[in-house]
């Protein structure tokens, strides 16, 4: 048990660090996603592998106990919008670390078209331009649940909402005339 106020490691760096393919393949979610750096893909990676070896475990075992917490498993990885709600245990192995960096704040803003790029929706969100249900949220890693994306949005008194409202109005004109 560690002192309370220094929190834990919440990734596991890869095993061999210079393994190309690797880089290559981290190189092209970095850009996909605008991450910020490699230990965001690990982060996902070790969440992955987490929900994978506790579906092994589960699946090692038939009891009343452990259906509940199968349930309770795949309820979880539903309402993160990471799985659907009528998926299988088996699914769950079938989880990808893009999967994961899908459901982040930042790509979420980048995909309901709230920025250009995936590196603005990431400055967007930092420099608390973007809020669900009018809280601004600066976390661009925050995990967006089913169901919220459609409360996201830009904060009321955010210059950049003001600024995209004026250039999208003006290209509204010019397309009607």
């Amino acid at each position: 048990m560690g002192h309370p106020r220094k929190s834990r490691k919440k990734y596991d760096t890869p095993p061999h660090p210079w393994n190309a393919e690797r880089i290559k393949a981290e190189n092209k979610l970095m850009v996909k996603y605008g991450l910020k750096n490699k230990k965001e893909i690990w982060k996902a990676d070790t969440l992955v592998r987490k929900y994978s070896r506790e579906a092994r475990y589960l699946l090692g075992f038939s009891s009343d106990k452990i259906e509940e917490e199968r349930r309770e498993l795949i309820g979880h990885l539903s309402r993160q919008g990471i799985l659907a709600e009528n998926a299988q245990l088996e699914d769950i192995l079938n989880i990808t670390v893009e999967n994961v960096l899908r459901r982040r704040l930042q790509t979420v803003v980048y995909q309901k078209g709230l920025s250009r790029t995936a590196k603005e929706a990431r400055m967007f969100v930092v420099h608390g331009h973007i809020a669900m249900n009018g809280k601004k949220i600066d976390s661009p890693s925050y995990v967006v649940k089913s169901g919220e994306e459609d409360s996201i949005g830009f904060y009321p008194s955010s210059p950049v909402s003001k600024q995209i409202e004026e250039y999208n109005a003006g290209n509204s004109k010019e397309k009607t005339e």
